[in-house]
């Protein structure tokens, strides 16, 4: 999956405004402008769009840490130069303080079938024998269920 595409769904799902978009960037220690975050929304297709990169995107999903659950001691994480699906699972997972049961709740709610043992495999070190990739559509499916527990509902909508 494309950060830009997981940045829409998550804007999508939590219906963020912009000036919520360019808290979190801000909370993650980065300033972002509105054109800025304008350009990274857009589909790939327009003239206007602009790729987001691991470390900025990193750095956004940091923000919606300390949204979320707050500072720990009183210092912003340092952006990820690098990401993996695991690791944007797991800053979602801590963001959203879930549980393995929440997990799989949301995961059944995306009609997509997985044991707590692969979702533990995730989240382990790469070093250990036990350790999976995250896959794209594993990461898609998870985003999906977000996106029906948390998003706006077609009444809302209305």
């Amino acid at each position: 999956m494309s950060n830009n595409n997981i940045l829409r769904r998550l804007r999508f799902t939590f219906d963020f405004s912009d000036s919520d978009m360019m808290e979190l960037f801000a909370l993650g220690g980065m300033e972002a402008s509105r054109a800025q975050i304008s350009s990274w929304l857009k589909k790939e297709d327009d003239d206007d769009f602009q790729g987001i990169i691991d470390k900025q995107l990193a750095t956004f999903l940091n923000g919606f840490i300390i949204k979320r659950r707050g500072k720990k001691d009183d210092t912003i994480p340092k952006a990820e130069k690098s990401l993996s699906n695991n690791l944007i699972f797991r800053k979602l997972r801590i963001a959203l303080n879930l549980k393995e049961d929440d997990l799989l709740d949301i995961f059944e709610l995306a009609e997509f079938r997985i044991s707590k043992h692969e979702i533990s495999a995730f989240f382990r070190k790469p070093t250990q024998s036990q350790y999976r990739l995250c896959k794209d559509q594993v990461l898609r499916n998870f985003l999906f269920g977000l996106q029906l527990k948390y998003g706006p509902t077609p009444e809302s909508q209305a």
